[in-house]
C-alpha cells in the first residue's frame, strides 16, 4: 500500500504488470502498478491507454479501468479480445506478470460525481460492465449504503463478467441490486434469469423507479443506441444519461457525444395511408399507428399495446417510423417492411397495408 505521501503516478514512468486473473471466455483482469510505489488517482469509470509492443510496431489501445479508486496501489484493465483484436489479442496471449510498458492517463468524462449520493441505474453489456464494476466497487467501499440497480446483458451466463464479484458485494448489502439478461442458456445448466433483448417491459420489472435514477449506459454502440431509445420513449429525462463508447472514449468534455436520436414530436404533423382501406388519418408523431387506426374506425387486430405479443403487425410499405418493441418482432420481419403498429409513431407520412 502507497504511503499517503507518496506521488501521484505520471505516465512517464512505466507500469509493471502484477497479476492476471481470467473472468470468462477470452476475457482476461490484468493489475499494474508503478515500480516506484507511486499511488493511482482517478475517477470510477475513467479509462487509461496502454501501449502494446505488437508484431509489426506498436499499438495504443484505451481500456477502462476495472478496480476502484479507492485502492490507489494499483489499477486493473479488464480486456476481451474480439475476433479482430490486435492489441488486446497481445495481451492475452503475451502479456504477464513482471513485464513492463508504457501507458498514459488516467482520462474521460465518463465517470460519477466526486460526491456519488445519487441514485443510479448501471446498464452494460459485453465488456461494457468494466466502468460500472469500478463505479459500484467504489460506491460500494464508502461504507455507506449505495442505490444502484445494475443491469447487465451477456451473450450467455459464462459469459458474465465479474459475476462472482457482484454477487459477492449484493450479498453484503441491500442497496446493490443485480438483474442479468443473457441470450442463451449454457449447456447442462440452469439459469433462472431473464432471456432476450433487453426491453422496456424487462426494464419496467427490474427497476420500477427508473425514471428516478441517474442512467449510466456502456456497450456496443447498437446496444447503447437501443438503450437511449428505449429510455426516450418512456418518457425518461435524458439530461440524466451518460454513456461511454467502446471506439472512442471522451477524452475532453468537447468530445463527448451529442446523440442525434429520433425523437416524436407531439407538435409535429403527420399522416398515415391505410392502403388496402382506403382512408388517409392525419395525425401526431406521438401518435401510433394503432391508436390512428382505431381513431379512423379501422379494427386493427391487436394484444398487448406495448410492443410485446406481436398481434398488430403490418406491413409498411412507405415513410418512416419510429418503433421502440419489446421483442414483439423479429429483425427478419424488420428487414422485410413489418411493424408493430402499437409502438411504431409515423414521422411525417407514412403508408401501410392495412
Amino acid at each position: 500500500m502507497p504511503r499517503q505521501d507518496s506521488p501521484v503516478w505520471a505516465d512517464s514512468e512505466e507500469l509493471e504488470c502484477v497479476a492476471t486473473v481470467p473472468e470468462a471466455p477470452n476475457v482476461m483482469s490484468f493489475a499494474f502498478r508503478p515500480p516506484s510505489g507511486a499511488r493511482f488517482h482517478f475517477r470510477a469509470g475513467q479509462f487509461i491507454t496502454l501501449d502494446l509492443p505488437v508484431p509489426g510496431g506498436n499499438v495504443q489501445r484505451t481500456y477502462t479501468i476495472s478496480s476502484s479508486p479507492s485502492t490507489q496501489a494499483f489499477i486493473t484493465v479488464t480486456v476481451k479480445a474480439q475476433a479482430d483484436s490486435i492489441g488486446t489479442r497481445w495481451m492475452l496471449d503475451n502479456l504477464r506478470p513482471g513485464m513492463r510498458i508504457r501507458a498514459y492517463g488516467p482520462a474521460g468524462h465518463f465517470h460519477v460525481p466526486p460526491q456519488p449520493d445519487g441514485r443510479y441505474l448501471f446498464i452494460s453489456a459485453g465488456s461494457g460492465v468494466t466502468p460500472m464494476m469500478s463505479m459500484s466497487s467504489f460506491l460500494w467501499e464508502r461504507g455507506e449504503e449505495p442505490d444502484i440497480a445494475f443491469v447487465h446483458c451477456a451473450q450467455s451466463p459464462q459469459n458474465i463478467i465479474f459475476r462472482q464479484k457482484l454477487e459477492y458485494m449484493a450479498s453484503r448489502t441491500s442497496g446493490l441490486k443485480l438483474h442479468f439478461v443473457v441470450d442463451d442458456d449454457d449447456p447442462y445448466t440452469v439459469w433462472t434469469g431473464y432471456r432476450g433483448r433487453l426491453s422496456a417491459l424487462m426494464l419496467g420489472l427490474m427497476v420500477p423507479d427508473y425514471l428516478e435514477r441517474e442512467v449510466y449506459c456502456c456497450g456496443p454502440e447498437g446496444f447503447m443506441e437501443g438503450v437511449r431509445e428505449m429510455l426516450i420513449s418512456l418518457g425518461y429525462d435524458m439530461e440524466n444519461y451518460h454513456q461511454e463508447s467502446f471506439s472512442a472514449p471522451a477524452e475532453s468534455r468537447a468530445e463527448l457525444t451529442e446523440f442525434d436520436d429520433l425523437v416524436p414530436d407531439e407538435s409535429a404533423a403527420a399522416e398515415v395511408v391505410f392502403a388496402k382501406s382506403g382512408v388517409t388519418a392525419p395525425c401526431h408523431e406521438t401518435d401510433t399507428i394503432l391508436n390512428v387506426a382505431k381513431g379512423a374506425g379501422l379494427n386493427l387486430p391487436s394484444g398487448c399495446t406495448f410492443g410485446l405479443c406481436g398481434t398488430c403487425k403490418v406491413r409498411k410499405t412507405s415513410g418512416e417510423v419510429h418503433m421502440v418493441h419489446n421483442g414483439g418482432i423479429s429483425d427478419e420481419d424488420i428487414a422485410e417492411g413489418y411493424i408493430l403498429a402499437c409502438c411504431s409513431n409515423p414521422i411525417g407520412k407514412v403508408e401501410v397495408e392495412v
